[in-house]
């Protein structure tokens, strides 16, 4: 069983954006849920709501201004909003890392999948390596809009 999805992103934009692009509820929803409910801070535990696909509550592990944004979340069930820290999960990463060039590297790390039970392991890696792709080029064309101006 594969254990890690990961995703890589060179964006031009200032780290200082991409970090608020994740991490601001009134910024994620622009291009990851559709809405988010509950603090979205630190050792808080959110709900992502993506419409029609469910609501997933997360834990949010990490916040490292600028560099990281880390949460834990139960895949491969539309409508977890129970305690995460109950439950298997996997562990979402954001890590910025600013180029020289005006440009940074983001890269998304979802991890923690060979800890699940088998079945929903296999389920959950392929549904989850599928939406990554999609949710990495629309944060891309979100930091893109920002940066040229169009909202």
């Amino acid at each position: 069983m594969q254990d890690i999805i990961q995703r890589t992103v060179t964006i031009s934009a200032a780290k200082e954006t991409i970090y608020d692009a994740i991490t601001d509820p009134g910024r994620v929803v622009l291009w990851f849920p559709s809405r988010v409910e509950g603090t979205y801070e630190k050792g808080e535990q959110p709900v992502l709501d993506f419409g029609r696909d469910g609501r997933s509550r997360i834990y949010i592990v990490n916040a490292v201004p600028h560099s990281c944004f880390a949460f834990r979340w139960v895949p491969g069930s539309n409508d977890f909003v129970g305690d995460v820290l109950s439950a298997r999960s996997t562990l979402v990463e954001f890590r910025i890392k600013e180029e020289t060039n005006g440009r940074c590297i983001v890269t998304m790390t979802d991890s923690g999948f060979a800890a699940l039970p088998a079945e929903a392991a296999a389920r959950s890696y392929g549904e989850n390596s599928d939406g990554w792709d999609p949710m990495m080029r629309r944060l891309e064309n979100h930091l893109r809009a920002v940066e040229t101006g169009i909202r």
